[in-house]
This record gives C-alpha cells, sequence and structure tokens, in this order.
C-alpha cells in the first residue's frame, strides 16, 4: 500500500483501536465491491483501507510502523 494508512483511514495517528476499526467499518460499508459493483475506483480504495487496516488493526504492527521499522 502506497501513502499513509492513518489517511487512507481518516484517523489521527494517536487515534484508538476502536477509532480504528470503527473508521474502517464505517469505509468498508460505503465501498464494498457488493456495493459498489463494477466501480473500480472504489474497488481500489476498498483494496486501500483493506491494507491500512491490516496494518494499524495489528498493535504489533502498528508500532513498528509508527517506528519507522516496516513501510505501509
Amino acid at each position: 500500500m502506497a501513502g499513509d494508512p492513518y489517511q487512507e483511514l481518516g484517523v489521527s495517528k494517536g487515534a484508538s483501536a476502536d477509532e480504528i476499526k470503527k473508521a474502517f467499518r464505517k469505509l468498508a460499508k460505503e465501498l464494498h465491491p457488493d456495493k459498489n459493483p463494477g466501480d473500480k475506483a472504489a474497488e481500489e480504495r476498498f483494496k486501500r483501507i483493506t491494507a491500512a487496516f491490516d496494518l494499524l488493526g495489528d498493535a504489533e504492527k502498528r508500532a513498528k510502523y509508527d517506528r519507522g521499522e516496516i513501510d505501509a
């Protein structure tokens, strides 16, 4: 994933795990491919928010990202 995972989800770097999860769920409902059949832009955005949540939703991966040990 290119870019800032916090920006992808629309949360601050100080966001709690619960805030991150809520932001992901809200965006996932809006952008899910089943709700947007044939919309390539929505599909790509859905993939980006999923990758962002995979990173930020895991406390260990998030800590490593925040320390600059891994890239998004």
